[in-house]
């Protein structure tokens, strides 16, 4: 593990899901089932797609989980449960009352009409400085850096220049791996 360096685990830019900051959550969600289907089946599926600029700079990324909170109904009723909920209903409680509300409309209708207005950039997260990381640096510097800022992520950098994406899920993988092979050593 030692010898190993973010650049041999890294998926590089060109293999990974984009869209334009224009684009709408549809268009990402689009954009990352393609590459989900385009790449190699033996590794992990992407969970996000990342945002460029009109130069292609990553500026942001938008995850499963942003689609799914941009998507997510927000008016009055669910601004005031949630507000019953600070009061130490149970919740279960709380879950009731939601699912009720729910059940009056059209979730899913009305979901999939805002996924075709809202804009990514409206929702992406934009990286913060402790989610860059070099292609260079070893992959012991890399698992802490994603340890201590807790990211599923890191954006690899060379120089000035976004190359690629350091997954969480690739990084267990491979320690996974080296984990296997160390007790397959010890055992022969």
């Amino acid at each position: 593990m030692e010898n190993y360096t973010v650049k041999d685990l890294m998926v590089p830019l060109l293999e990974y899901a984009t869209v334009s900051e224009g684009a709408t959550l549809y268009d990402a969600v689009m954009a990352l089932e393609k590459a989900q289907e385009e790449f190699d089946h033996n590794k992990y599926q992407h969970r996000a797609v990342l945002i460029l600029d009109k130069k292609n700079h990553v500026i942001g990324k938008i995850s499963q989980l942003d689609v799914l909170r941009a998507i997510e109904p927000r008016d009055e009723h669910i601004n005031e449960i949630d507000d019953i909920a600070r009061f130490g209903f149970s919740d279960r409680f709380i879950h009731k009352i939601q699912e009720k509300y729910r059940l009056t409309g059209s979730f899913m209708k009305s979901s999939l009409d805002t996924a075709k207005k809202i804009k990514v950039k409206d929702c992406m997260q934009s990286p913060s400085e402790g989610e860059y990381v070099e292609e260079n640096t070893s992959l012991d510097t890399a698992i802490h850096q994603l340890v201590m800022g807790t990211h599923l992520s890191l954006l690899v950098t060379k120089g000035n220049e976004i190359v690629g994406i350091l997954r969480l899920s690739d990084v267990f993988a491979a320690v996974f791996h080296a984990m296997k092979q160390s007790e397959k050593k010890e055992t022969s």
